[in-house]
């Protein structure tokens, strides 16, 4: 899966240190995706918000912290 090697993580993975990608897929999603278009008015708030309260929740769960 070669699109699971395009972040930063990669490098880590390649040299067996443990790392984790978190993507919102915006490059299969966004036709915008970084292009000259790729501007705040093309961005999708609702799906932002929800990815970044499922990040949260994820490390508050991971982590152990009660809410």
């Amino acid at each position: 899966m070669p699109h699971t090697r395009r972040s930063d993580h990669a490098s880590f993975w390649d040299v067996d240190y443990p790392a984790v990608m978190l993507t919102d897929t915006a490059n299969f999603r966004n036709p915008h995706y970084h292009r000259e278009t790729d501007t705040v008015d093309t961005l999708n708030y609702e799906f932002l918000s929800n990815v970044i309260t499922t990040v949260a929740a994820t490390v508050i769960k991971i982590a152990g912290v009660q809410p």
